[in-house]
């Protein structure tokens, strides 16, 4: 007869074994281009903009442009977010062993760290303690010393900066218990079917932990590849900053066309006049004749070898633009709402209306041509639906043989 004790054992075993294994969305690639990409990330504790920034190793202010919090505050880099406050992390989506991911941050470990707590705890479940131990080849996690320097791999995906042919940038989101997919696909303005495809989902369950992609609707740039920011791509609800500081970029509230002027924080820049213009970068001067309406704008065309390019554009319009519209900028939190989430601005509406404004810098990405799921990212490969945890050595395998070896030893038991 079968040992009770043994059988239960052997149950309770592989129900913590298999929920271990949390999904992740796997973009393969072949090359060494890279993309800008975004990270939801939750505070696990108070902390100033100065240190998120740190944590990640990127610029403050994209820190705050990224999630439309206002510059424009004294001392914001010594602002205070509050624990629990959700933001959007932008950060370098590479190509590193075959697949998408982020390895430009590093972490220097405190004397009370564990792989388990700085995955879990400081970086929110954006990696796992296992993936921590591959890209640092730890031999005993038990073993760290402190002030050791660590590697932090983590999630993103590019899928050619686009989706459904249209510019996207890529969140990573990591589900929490209270989630569904359909609330998720709300939150972000884009359909339950779209985000099952761009994650290869073949149902919509979702587990505490996995962690999805979600495109968010972008503005794109046409700056000449000469530009060292060719390829800015700016998340809809959002802001950039370029050009060293002096130019900001927005995205939205109502259309997708990128609207750029020069930056609160610019000190020392070149010239952001047109040629053969009174017009400064950004304005805009409309003529209403009976033929439509001459629409004349002084538009960023990149910065190229450190000067900033500019570009006269005249065109007629069949009626002329109204004010310019910008993304709602807020105050840096000092609380949190409960549920309170940054995320963007409502999908834009292409009602024929003028450019809108919008700030967010992003490099050009470029996806691995394969396979794709239906209406998903014009190239690129996900395969979330069985993706692991571990994104440097997937464990869907490890698990069936772990399985099948609990079965083995679990035979003789209970004969």
């Amino acid at each position: 007869m079968p040992n009770p004790k043994h059988l239960l054992q052997g149950t309770l075993f592989l129900s913590l074994l298999l929920q271990a294994v949390c999904k992740s969305t796997i973009e393969p690639c072949s090359n060494s281009d890279s993309c800008n990409a975004l990270l939801g990330y939750t505070l696990y504790t108070d902390l100033k903009v100065s240190e998120v920034a740190s944590l990640f190793q990127i610029d403050p202010i994209a820190l705050l442009t990224a999630n439309a919090i206002d510059i424009s505050y004294p001392d914001v880099e010594h602002h205070i977010l509050p624990s629990k406050l959700f933001l959007k992390i932008p950060i370098s989506c590479s190509c590193v062993d075959g697949i998408r991911k982020s390895v430009a941050t590093n972490y220097k470990t405190r004397p009370s760290d564990t792989l388990s707590s700085i995955a879990d705890s400081v970086y929110g479940g954006l990696v796992s303690s296992d993936q921590l131990r591959e890209a640092n080849s730890i031999p005993d996690p038990s073993v760290l010393d402190v002030g050791q320097n660590l590697v932090v791999p983590l999630p993103c995906t590019c899928f050619n900066g686009s989706d459904n042919s249209l510019p996207a940038i890529y969140l990573s989101y990591v589900v929490r218990p209270v989630d569904s997919l359909a609330a998720i696909a709300a939150r972000y303005f884009t359909t339950l079917t779209d985000l099952m495809n761009v994650n290869a989902m073949g149902s919509t369950a979702i587990n505490d932990g996995d962690i999805l992609a979600v495109p968010i609707p972008a503005c794109a740039s046409n700056f000449p590849k000469s530009a060292s920011d060719f390829g800015l791509l700016v998340p809809n609800g959002s802001y950039a900053i370029t050009a060293g500081h002096c130019v900001q970029c927005s995205c939205g509230p109502r259309n997708l066309n990128l609207y750029c002027m020069p930056a609160s924080l610019a000190v020392s820049c070149s010239s952001m006049q047109c040629k053969g213009s009174n017009l400064m970068l950004g304005n805009v001067t409309v003529q209403q004749t009976s033929g439509g309406c001459n629409v004349t704008s002084c538009n960023y065309d990149g910065i190229v070898n450190g000067t900033i390019a500019t570009m006269l554009s005249p065109s007629l319009q069949p009626r002329c633009p109204g004010p310019q519209e910008f993304p709602p900028l807020v105050a840096p939190p000092t609380t949190v709402a409960k549920d309170t989430v940054f995320g963007p601005a409502p999908a834009p509406l292409f009602d024929g209306a003028g450019p809108t404004s919008s700030i967010s810098s992003v490099v050009p990405s470029t996806g691995l041509p394969g396979f794709s799921p239906a209406n998903g990212p014009i190239s690129g490969i996900s395969s979330g639906a069985s993706a692991a945890c571990s994104l440097v050595k997937p464990l869907p395998t490890l698990t069936y043989a772990l399985v099948l070896l609990l079965v083995k030893f679990m035979i003789p038991v209970a004969l």
